[in-house]
């Protein structure tokens, strides 16, 4: 009965309708963008960074967040690329934004969750782990009360719940190995993630424990997508997997060449697409696990696609950003960047916005 208020809630609070205000743009982690691709692409702008971007962006309020490998988190107008400001970590940025009631959350493998202010970029709060955070932040309203709670996995194998407001830590997990992806929220409230342990592991935020943990084959890089009442990942074995995190049960295992999965999924209502390191972008049948097409780049797929309307929009090591028809898995076009893709784009306000290897983050729109 909970369920359907605590996702509204969610979406609501990040501005979900029009923004794409975090890693895969939604707590549930499904790659879908609220709006179409373009029908033919073109640079709108570029903003030169100056060193790698491998993590994704985060759009929120008319401004997009970025990090790169200076450790330099980038604010910029999202109708021009100019820069709002900066704020600098002390390591490389992997991790996607999290943008909340004007708060941008970042991890930065200095092994710091910083809390900035949307607006100014001043410092509101840092929080210390153990080890590097490479993995985006979730977010999930207190359920005792007021407030909301940060969630964030860290390479010390514990997973942060912190309150969003004072950056104290309320409570941990420990895991067995390192947290490399952003933790999904299901739509029964609960925190799902995978980690290099090859577990994927269920805590319940009501009770601050671990409930359920279960084998997946091997160690997940990504993060799991999640749609109802089931959950969908890749992993370093070459599978992917449909899975119930209600009782730990896996419902199909999807393999085909022997190549890992480090790119996260996106989910419609018929269909899981992901990247392989086989150089394609897969499309399986949500139900029977089956493939339904894959579509062949020049390198690996590390970048995570984006749902944009019917058609689904990737990067590839190749240094082009695709755009394939999801009912026939054709290209539409291919985007030339000409430097390795390995950022997830973010999509918003008919802008696909993706950072490349050259330090460029790229905004790309309609003609």
């Amino acid at each position: 009965m909970i369920r359907l208020p605590l996702i509204v809630a969610l979406l609501t609070a990040a501005g979900f309708a029009a923004d794409w205000p975090m890693h895969r743009g939604g707590p549930q982690l499904n790659g879908r963008a609220q709006m179409p691709a373009p029908a033919k692409p073109e640079l709108r702008w570029s903003f030169k960074a100056g060193k790698p971007i491998k993590a994704p962006a985060a759009i929120a309020s008319g401004k997009v967040f970025v990090g790169d490998d200076a450790g330099i988190i980038h604010a910029l107008n999202l109708a021009d690329g100019k820069e709002l400001w900066t704020f600098k970590t002390e390591g490389p940025i992997e991790a996607a934004p999290l943008v909340l009631d004007g708060v941008v959350f970042l991890g930065s493998s200095d092994n710091f969750l910083y809390a900035l202010d949307a607006t100014t970029g001043a410092l509101k709060w840092k929080y210390e782990t153990m080890d590097k955070i490479l993995g985006g932040a979730n977010y999930a309203k207190n359920p005792e009360g007021d407030g909301w709670w940060i969630v964030i996995g860290s390479y010390d194998a514990m997973l942060h719940v912190v309150d969003a407001a004072t950056g104290k830590m309320l409570w941990t997990v420990e895991t067995d190995n390192y947290i490399n992806g952003t933790p999904g929220i299901t739509a029964a409230g609960d925190v799902v993630f995978g980690g290099c342990d090859a577990l994927i592991h269920v805590v319940s935020l009501k009770q601050r424990k671990e409930v359920r943990k279960f084998e997946s084959g091997a160690y997940i890089a990504g993060s799991a997508a999640f749609d109802g009442e089931m959950g969908y990942v890749g992993h370093y074995g070459n599978e992917v997997l449909g899975f119930a995190p209600g009782d730990g049960t896996i419902l199909w295992r999807y393999r085909d060449r022997n190549f890992a999965y480090f790119s996260s999924p996106a989910l419609t209502d018929d269909h899981v697409i992901i990247g392989g390191r086989d150089k394609r972008l897969h499309c399986i049948d949500r139900v029977s696990g089956k493939a339904v097409w894959v579509f062949q780049t020049r390198e690996e797929v590390d970048s995570s696609p984006v749902i944009c309307g019917d058609a689904v929009v990737v990067g590839s090591g190749d240094g082009r950003l695709y755009c394939v028809g999801i009912a026939d898995g054709k290209e539409r076009w291919a985007y030339e960047i000409g430097a390795a893709v390995v950022a997830s784009p973010a999509a918003a306000d008919g802008l696909i916005v993706v950072g490349a290897e050259d330090g460029v983050l790229y905004a790309i729109g309609g003609k």
